[in-house]
């Protein structure tokens, strides 16, 4: 593995997307304003951290956003703002910047994949990463299979290049990522018809039974193995309801028995010491739900140890 330079890079550009279409539930479009709230970017200054805050990008709300197909909802708002993003996130990179993303919605995730993809196809550039996606649901969906229409439960499949084009193809080209690059961990929760899409895939998956029955440390050092191989680096796409939801109950799609807060914090301190992520993003925070900000506070702590903090 090449490591990126970006990786090392202690320059940091947080973005905030307030997207909440991509979910049937409102609230989590709040969500990166409770992360900053949270001292996300207070605690990365800490670190020695160079923050460049760009702020939200704009993200029209449901009301006026045009629902379209109840296969595949606001699809075209979702579209643009994944555009906007990927456009962002191509730029920070060619300025050396890391970057980190505060959802809204898992379909964001389908932008920054996006961006690293174009900004790693560059004739001077020439990379490909690897990904880690944390999660409760598998997010392997399409329009086809999809119970509820809702895209934010298609951003996986989206960016391994299975499902509607104009999500596949953010990036130009299918896939973002290599699905041999590529590990989803502590899912606990998929529909049925997701199970096909992620043999079809090939996709590494481990379960919640896996990290029960394996411990967090060997699962990590496996997937680590995947998302590093052959590539220069990895995106972490982590959604907050990976956690178990009595420990954060601010998620829209809450699933029991889900990520304890030392074993999340375990995978983001084992992502921060392989050296190698190139970016991350934190999403699914629905402030709604959420009690005292609790949920919040544990995305920008996730945010923390990915980037370096240590107990001692």
């Amino acid at each position: 593995m090449d490591t990126s330079s970006v990786a090392a890079s202690r320059k940091v550009a947080i973005i905030g997307v307030p997207m909440d279409l991509g979910s049937n539930l409102r609230g989590v479009d709040m969500g990166p304003s409770a992360i900053r709230i949270a001292g996300a970017v207070e605690r990365l200054e800490g670190l020695g951290c160079e923050i460049k805050d760009l702020g939200n990008l704009a993200v029209p709300h449901a009301s006026v956003a045009g629902e379209g197909s109840t296969k595949l909802r606001f699809a075209d708002a979702i579209c643009a703002a994944c555009e906007d993003l990927a456009s962002a996130v191509e730029d920070v990179l060619s300025r050396g910047y890391r970057p980190v993303v505060l959802g809204g919605d898992h379909s964001v995730a389908m932008g920054t994949l996006a961006g690293l993809k174009r900004y790693g196809s560059r004739p001077k550039t020439g990379k490909s990463w690897g990904l880690l996606w944390v999660d409760a649901h598998a997010d392997c969906n399409t329009p086809e299979t999809s119970p509820s229409g809702n895209v934010h439960g298609m951003a996986l499949a989206a960016a391994l290049g299975l499902g509607e084009r104009c999500f596949t193809h953010l990036a130009r080209a299918a896939p973002m990522v290599d699905p041999h690059n590529a590990v989803l961990l502590g899912v606990r929760d998929v529909d049925a018809k997701e199970r096909d899409n992620i043999r079809k895939l090939g996709l590494r998956v481990y379960t919640m039974r896996d990290i029960d029955e394996r411990g967090i440390f060997s699962v990590m050092q496996e997937a680590l193995a995947t998302v590093c191989t052959g590539t220069d680096g990895f995106h972490v796409s982590f959604d907050i309801d990976s956690l178990d939801p009595r420990l954060a109950p601010g998620v829209g799609t809450p699933a029991a028995g889900g990520l304890t807060v030392r074993e999340a914090h375990l995978i983001m301190e084992h992502v921060a010491d392989s050296g190698a992520m190139v970016s991350c993003e934190v999403v699914e925070v629905n402030t709604v739900l959420d009690q005292r900000n609790a949920t919040a506070e544990l995305a920008a702590g996730l945010i923390h140890s990915a980037l370096g903090a240590k107990i001692l």
